[in-house]
Formats: structure tokens, sequence, C-alpha cells
């Protein structure tokens, strides 16, 4: 397709080249291919983002739910801040996306809307700002809050402090036990239906790493990615493209809505994301009475500001709902009712000014140094390994974190009304982790602890190690490292997890065939392995046996372990304690003891392959498992390989009542000796079923073969859309 701005062309994968002359016109180009690849994918999450699916999509009760929460964040409140404080050339960038993605949008809008009777409104840069918002906390964020509210369940369900400093360690700075009892909690992880007990009768990932030329085969610096988000959806979250302004390509991962590439390409420099896992969400806890909250240094109630959102319904009556907020952020909670209650704040949402500009400088960095400039800023949390032409490594972790006061970690919830417990600031870029060239010759990050990086603690709860240690003793076995020894760490499956707990449970096996099996394991979570599915039995009876009867009751465990990420996201505070020689968790009991029950129970049912165990379809986001399988919106179903802890992740969990994976949605590797990049994507470009470009990378995906992005124009050209 060819316009008087900019040229639109599909390489022999599918993948979109935009060719102009300008910038304003290349991101005009991308927002068309947005519109046309991915106009479902977008529309749907400006639906969503709005809080408005209720009056377009679906007026259910649930669906009511899903509204008030994107409402209460108020992620379209204050664009037009952050949309003026812009630099000129960028606002008029993200204008001429916008007119892209209007001109795409007014070409063909997706059949599935005009099914429901939506007609959209023009696409605004205040969608995107939006968008960028949503994104940082639904794929980042909402974890950290999720676990920091669950500690307020876990103290108002009797947990004991001691077990909580055991799980939590150096976390729990001036935890007032008591307060958190009196805090009347609107939105609980666990429903009141699932009982916690104390006693038996009263019963919500990534890796990047970056190697060094001295270390590899080519003499340049080797980089590889590969984003672990929900992957059981149509489309991807990804939509991969390749953008050429003058004699300059830049190619990558984008995401649908937001202008240029958040991890990708360039001749000069490559960047690689991860999320960092840093905490910029805390919550206080407000003395509330007559609509008003109180403050200790005036000794006097200030009432809080009132925000009314009106959610239309379909067929049904609209509802009014109130937000109560003040500088601690949204309430959880009616002040009027005399309480107790949450205020939380997540501050990277409140901006999306760094973020933007850094999409749009990015791709004209030359070296590391300057893309770790670009990057630092970014408001939302990620960890980003960058390599460059010239031979340089680096790694910046970014997010706008909170400075606390000294000795917090921001993790408790803390009296409001004393204002020594405000934020006091923000960390600096500088401060944050980071490194440059180091001696190693490589750096890796897996959603793991990096504090030691940095000259402050963004991070005080992360994903386990395990991932990362992996990488790096795979990095350590050598030099002369290719592409293509990139590509195979990406679908590595050996567990270290798995190890260490094997190396107690291994003494401790009876003389039994299922034991035999567990004897044999080599640690891999292949499809094939009878020895994971075994472990994994084990691992999780051993969580009911440590913590169910520990305090919080199995019934809750088995809840936050099929319907949470939280055993998902942090796995690490568990395994501290059941690794541990003793605990307070283990009620007098010896580990040796805990082990034996928690196997008996897993060798007690015939062992199965892993693979067997683990099948997902891939649903389409709209119309996902309402059509018959011949339809063909719905793939599968497809095996998952891995597990929690190995590079190759395999996580499958339900969160908000609906399946959910943690997978590699999108691997990629880019050597810095030429201009091109080695990829594979969990589907394909376009979000349209009947296209032959819906799925038709998903074959790749699931062999482990990797297809090659190049800038060259004598690439074979196919049209489009």
């Amino acid at each position: 397709m060819t316009t008087h701005q900019f040229k639109v062309w599909r390489d022999r994968s599918g993948i979109p080249h935009v060719e102009a002359t300008a910038f304003d016109q290349m991101y005009r180009g991308q927002g068309y291919v947005h519109a046309c690849d991915r106009g479902m994918q977008l529309l749907l999450m400006r639906i969503l983002g709005q809080g408005r699916a209720c009056e377009l999509l679906d007026d259910s009760d649930e669906m009511l739910a899903v509204d008030t929460f994107f409402r209460r964040m108020n992620w379209t409140g204050g664009t037009q801040q952050t949309i003026a404080s812009l630099a000129p050339d960028h606002r008029r960038w993200l204008e001429a996306y916008c007119e892209g993605v209007n001109a795409g949008l007014q070409r063909k809008t997706p059949w599935e809307f005009r099914l429901l009777g939506y007609r959209p409104d023009p696409w605004s840069a205040h969608d995107t700002v939006m968008l960028i918002r949503m994104i940082g906390y639904l794929t980042l964020a909402q974890s950290q809050s999720e676990i920091e509210r669950l500690l307020v369940e876990m103290v108002q369900a009797g947990v004991s402090r001691e077990k909580l400093e055991e799980l939590f360690p150096g976390n729990l700075q001036e935890m007032d036990y008591e307060l958190l009892n009196r805090v009347s909690l609107g939105e609980r992880i666990v429903p009141p239906d699932v009982l916690w007990s104390i006693a038996a009768p009263r019963m919500m990932a990534s890796n990047n790493w970056v190697v060094a030329g001295r270390k590899s085969a080519s003499g340049k610096p080797l980089i590889a990615n590969d984003p672990h988000l929900e992957t059981n959806r149509l489309p991807n979250v990804w939509c991969e493209l390749a953008l050429t302004c003058g004699e300059r390509t830049i190619m990558g991962g984008s995401m649908p809505g937001i202008p240029g590439l958040p991890v990708g390409r360039s001749p000069d420099l490559a960047w690689g994301a991860t999320y960092a896992f840093v905490d910029a969400s805390d919550s206080w806890v407000e003395r509330c009475r007559d609509g008003c909250y109180y403050r200790a240094q005036d000794d006097a109630w200030h009432a809080f500001r009132l925000r009314r959102e009106i959610i239309t319904r379909k067929k049904k009556p609209p509802v009014e709902i109130l937000f109560y907020e003040n500088d601690h952020g949204v309430l959880d909670g009616d002040p009027n009712q005399e309480g107790y209650y949450l205020a939380t704040r997540w501050v990277p949402g409140e901006s999306g000014e760094a973020m933007l500009k850094a999409t749009f400088e990015i791709g004209q960095a030359t070296s590391v140094t300057a893309g770790m400039a670009v990057a630092g800023p970014i408001e939302s949390a990620w960890s980003t390994v960058l390599a460059d032409r010239h031979g340089n490594i680096g790694f910046q972790m970014t997010g706008r974190v909170p400075r606390r006061r000294e000795g917090l970690s921001g993790f408790v919830p803390l009296p409001g009304w004393h204002s020594e417990n405000d934020w006091q600031g923000f960390l600096t870029p500088e401060e944050m982790p980071r490194a440059l060239n180091p001696e190693e010759g490589f750096i890796v990050t897996a959603n793991n602890n990096l504090n030691a990086l940095g000259t402050a603690d963004p991070i005080n709860i992360s994903m386990g190690a395990y991932r990362a240690e992996r990488i790096r003793q795979l990095l350590q076995k050598g030099d002369d490292f290719t592409t293509d020894d990139m590509t195979a760490m990406h679908f590595d499956l050996y567990s270290l997890q798995a190890e260490r707990f094997m190396s107690i449970l291994k003494p401790l096996l009876p003389d039994a065939p299922q034991a035999d099996i567990l004897r044999g394991w080599d640690y891999n979570y292949d499809a094939a392995s009878q020895g994971a599915y075994l472990f994994e039995q084990f691992y999780q009876a051993l969580y009911r046996e440590v913590f169910g009867r520990g305090g919080m009751g199995e019934n809750v465990v088995d809840y936050l372990a099929a319907q949470t990420g939280v055993f998902v996201d942090f796995y690490a505070n568990f395994d501290r304690i059941l690794l541990a020689p003793e605990s307070t968790w283990f009620n007098g009991e010896s580990r040796e003891d805990l082990y034996r029950r928690a196997m008996k129970r897993a060798l007690a049912a015939p062992a199965r392959q892993w693979g067997e165990a683990r099948q997902i379809v891939m649903a389409h986001i709209l119309l996902g498992g309402r059509l018959p399988g011949f339809t063909g919106f719905d793939r599968g179903p497809i095996t998952v390989i891995g597990s929690r802890a190995t590079i190759h992740q395999g996580q499958i969990y339900r969160s908000g009542g609906r399946m959910t994976t943690f997978m590699p949605s999108f691997r990629w590797v880019a050597d810095m000796a030429g201009e091109t990049l080695r990829s594979n994507l969990a589907g394909g470009p376009s979000d349209r079923r009947f296209s032959r470009w819906y799925t038709s990378d998903l074959a790749n995906w699931q062999a482990g073969r990797y297809k090659t992005i190049a800038p060259e124009a004598t690439q074979e050209r196919h049209p489009f859309p």
C-alpha cells in the first residue's frame, strides 16, 4: 500500500514494513498498520481502559465489576496535561500516529464491532496516553499491589507476626498489627466465602540478557529477550514491525495504540525489556468519618475529593459510582462510614510523558549510554538491557519510584495521618540499578532482585532468581556464543528450583516405582517428563502441608494457587521457608517429616507425562469460547512446556475468573555484527481471523524456529494489508 506520505508492504513472514522520508510520515504509517492489522485489539483495549465494556460489549454484573476497576484506576484523568508537556516534535508525531490509526479504521472497522453495533470514536492522543498507563499496570504493577493487599488479609486472618516476618523478611518495618486488623477491606484477594483458618478445624514474567563481543563468535554483542506475558490469547500482545525513515530502519515488537517499539533494534543499538518488580505503589491506612480523613499535623479532618463515574449499561439502568480521593490515592471504602480504610496510589499511572518520549527517541539513539539516558526516566518499571555496534553492553532499570522515609520498604500500609509516612520525592535514574560493560562480559535480568546494582533499593519483593541463575550458569560455560546459542537458551527446560528441592527429597524417597521415576529425573520440564509431573504434585502438596496446616488453611492455599498469581509471582518467598532446615511455619515438626507427608500424597496418584496436564487453548480475545472450534477463532489445544523456574517459563493459573498463562509470548535475538533480528511470535501479525497472517508464526513459535526480519529492500514483498 502506497500513499504520498508512506509506503507499507509485508515481508515473506507477513511482518509489515513502513517506509517514509520523515518521522511524522513514518508514525502515521505505523498507526495505519496498527489499525488495519490489530484494529479489534486496539479498540477493545480502549473500551476496557475507559471502563465502557458494560455500555458497548456486555452488561453483565461481572463486566460491571471490570468497568468499576478501570474507573477506579482513572487512567483517562489528566491526559491533556501529559500531552501538553510533550516536546513539539513528539506531540506532532503522536498526532500523526493517531491520524494513521483513524485512516486505518475509516478504511474498515473490525466486523466484530459492527456486529455489536459499536461505531468507534476517532482515536486520539488521549487514548494512547491512557493505554501507556493501563499496560504499565496490568502487565506489571498489579502483582505488587496484590501481594501487599494479601499481607493485610493474612494479618486479619490471625497469621502470627513471627510467621509474617519469616515470609516477608526485612519488609515489615513499623507494621502496626492492631491497626491493620481494624482496616475494612472492600476488595479482597481471597473472597469471604473462602474461609481463612489458623488450625484445620477452622478452616496474579520475562528474561533478557546481553553478551559482550569478547564472548561472541562475531566479536560484537548479542542480545536476547523473551517477554513472558499472557499467551493463551489471540492476537498476541505484541505486533512486530519494521519502521524505516530515510536510510534508517528500526524493527522489533510494538504494542497497538502506542507509537514506536518498546523492544527491538536499530542499526546501532538494540534494547530488550523485562518487568523490574519495583515498588511504585503504596497504600496508607486512613482514619475516616463523615466523608473526611484525619491529619495529625493540624489535628483536623479534611474532605476527600469526590469523583463521580456513571457506568452506562446496554440493557440495564446506569450505575453511579463514587470514588473518594486524596493525596494518597483512591480510598477503598466509604468515608461516610466511620472506620479505617486503605488509600492506594500508583504514581506511574499519573503521567506517561517519559514513556512516550522514550518510544520516539530510543530508535535514534546510537550508543548504549545514550539509550540508558533515554530509558532511565520511563515511569513504569522495566529492566532494560542494551547493546550497541561499538561493542558496549548496558543495563538500566526504570520506574518512577517513591523516595520513602529511611528504614521503610513501602510494603506495609502505614498511618496516613502522620506526614512522615508520605513520599519524599522520587528516585533518580542514576540511583536505580544500572550497569555498563561489566567485567564478566554479560548482563542478565529475569524479574529477580537487582538492587545490588544501584545505590537505592527500589525492589522489596520480586520473583525468584532461579531463571537468572540458570542463564548465568549457561553464559559462564564458554565463549564464542552465536544467535543459535541464544535461541537454544530460550528453550532451556532445566529447573534449578527442582534440583534444590530434590537434594532434600531424594534421601527420603521410598523403594517404589513412582519414587524411582523421581529419583532418576533430570530436572527438565519437557512434555514427556513424568518426573516433572510427580515433582509438581509433591511441590503443591508441600504448600498445603506447610502453609495450609501451618496457618493459612489448605482451602486458602488451593485458592491462591489456582485462582491468583500470588504463588506464580512470589514463589521465592515461600520457597525460602520450604527449603529452610527449620521454620515457625513447620509448627514444631521437622522439615523431613513434612517432606515425607507431602511425598506420600504426591506418589499416591499414577504418574503422567508433564504435557498431558498442560494443555491450553489460545482464545480469541473477544469471541473466545463462544464459537465452535471449527470456525478457527480459537487455536489448540497447545502443550505448555517449562515451569515457573525454567528459562522457558510455563505457568498456567486462573485470575479474575479466567484462565491465563505466563509464557514467552515473543522471542527475539540479535547480533550487533549485522542489522537483522530473529524472532518468533505466539500468533501472527494480524487479528483478522480470515487473514493468512492470523496465526502464521504459531508453528514456528511451537517448534522453536526463528524467522529473520531484515531492512533490505531486496526482500520478497507482499501487498499490505
